[in-house]
């Protein structure tokens, strides 16, 4: 049996795995698939695989494209969400801020530099034309760092997956002023360059494995109840995400590479352009 070490966050995109490893579909191809959840997010995910403490990672497309710029010898082996992310742009609930425009010079909560978070608040300001220059940073690890953030005033608006902080918008901890989707398919599958240079049949398995699921995942009877059980969502917030989410089984595509490269060029988080063999296993 092949031992192989995977994380991603805590969150109902990657219930097809759980599923996967749930019904042994891994070891019937001889593979102890082993998941960790990573709550702190793709800046932490990123680390963990450049230091060889993961073998593969569930992680954001712009995040992984930033850490292989800067020297993870790791490469996206495909597409795994087709849809954008739809990032939520969260105040604390007795916030004075109503617009996103109020957020102009204020600071934004982000779980670590080079995270989601990080990335799309300058996406967002690009987008609101502020001075990207000016942006501020509170880093908070993970969500319930948030909610100490935002409710402390340490930090004034958090952006993260709309549906995973819906709860909080429900309870009355936030409040959701807008939404930010990204401008290109939200998660990738990344390895190390240590795995896939080592392991590369074992990994086309795992890669057949989670085609098999995610291509069959919204026809399942009820897995719109199984997801608001496991993840503490409304049934119904559950069908809207569904309703708008789309896995993916292909490689991603050249054009979705020059798309987060110009983006993340244009708000200075990379110097250069890197080929695309550089990116893409």
């Amino acid at each position: 049996m092949k031992k192989v070490r995977i994380i991603g966050v805590p969150e109902h995109f990657n219930f097809p795995w759980h599923m996967a490893i749930e019904e042994g579909a891994f070891k019937e191809r001889g593979i102890d698939l082993e998941w960790t959840d990573i709550p702190e997010g793709t800046g932490k995910m990123s680390k963990m695989l450049a230091e060889d403490e993961t073998d593969l990672a569930i992680i954001l497309t712009e995040g992984m494209v930033k850490s292989i710029h800067d020297g993870n010898p790791s490469k996206i082996v495909q597409e795994y969400i087709a849809s954008p992310l739809l990032w939520g742009i969260h105040v604390a609930a007795d916030s004075d801020y109503e617009t996103v425009s109020d957020l102009q010079n204020t600071k934004a909560a982000i779980s670590r530099f080079g995270s989601g978070s990080h990335l799309m608040a300058y996406v967002l300001g690009m987008k609101e034309h502020w001075n990207l220059e000016k942006l501020q940073f509170e880093v908070i690890d993970n969500l319930s760092g948030a909610v100490v953030a935002l409710t402390n005033k340490k930090a004034d608006y958090f952006m993260w997956e709309r549906f995973t902080t819906k709860p909080l918008v429900d309870n009355g901890t936030f409040r959701r002023i807008a939404d930010c989707p990204t401008p290109w398919p939200c998660f990738v599958v990344a390895a190390t360059d240590k795995f896939t240079n080592e392991n590369s049949k074992v990994l086309a398995h795992i890669l057949e494995v989670i085609n098999t699921y995610t291509a069959e995942f919204k026809n399942i009877p009820s897995i719109d109840r199984t997801l608001a059980n496991a993840y503490d969502q409304k049934v119904e917030d559950i069908k809207e995400w569904l309703s708008i989410t789309t896995w993916s089984q292909s490689k991603v595509s050249d054009k979705t590479m020059k798309q987060v490269q110009d983006t993340l060029f244009d708000v200075k988080l990379i110097d250069k352009k890197i080929p695309v063999s550089t990116i893409l296993f």
